[in-house]
């Protein structure tokens, strides 16, 4: 089940934005878009984190923490959007030195 898209689709339709003004500020089709919404696999940490911020939500809500989806309502839910984004962040240097390993290796095939 779809659980994260459709709380992205709630939350969007709600703000009055559409599928067209996500997709600009994703830089993707609106195609695309539709169709991160309809299946949350296609959803990575770098267009989660635009969409949190385009949508001013806190990411414990679109993960289903918390029931109230305003990212102001209270230092605790801040602190608990802060740690996610934490790991968020974290999960993206560790791919990012992976790739910048592999990178490192096909240098080297090519070299050789």
């Amino acid at each position: 089940m779809n659980v994260i898209g459709q709380k992205i689709k709630r939350l969007r339709e709600e703000k009055g934005i559409t599928q067209e003004a996500m997709a600009a500020q994703l830089d993707v089709t609106q195609s695309n878009y539709g169709r991160l919404e309809k299946d949350d696999r296609r959803l990575n940490v770098v267009k989660l984190l635009k969409i949190v911020r385009i949508l001013d939500t806190n990411i414990s809500y679109i993960f289903n923490e918390t029931e109230n989806s305003d990212s102001t309502t209270s230092s605790t839910i801040s602190n608990s959007n802060k740690e996610v984004y934490d790991i968020l962040i974290e999960s993206l240097r560790s791919e990012i030195q992976h790739l910048k390993e592999e990178i490192d290796f096909l240098r080297v095939i090519v070299k050789s």
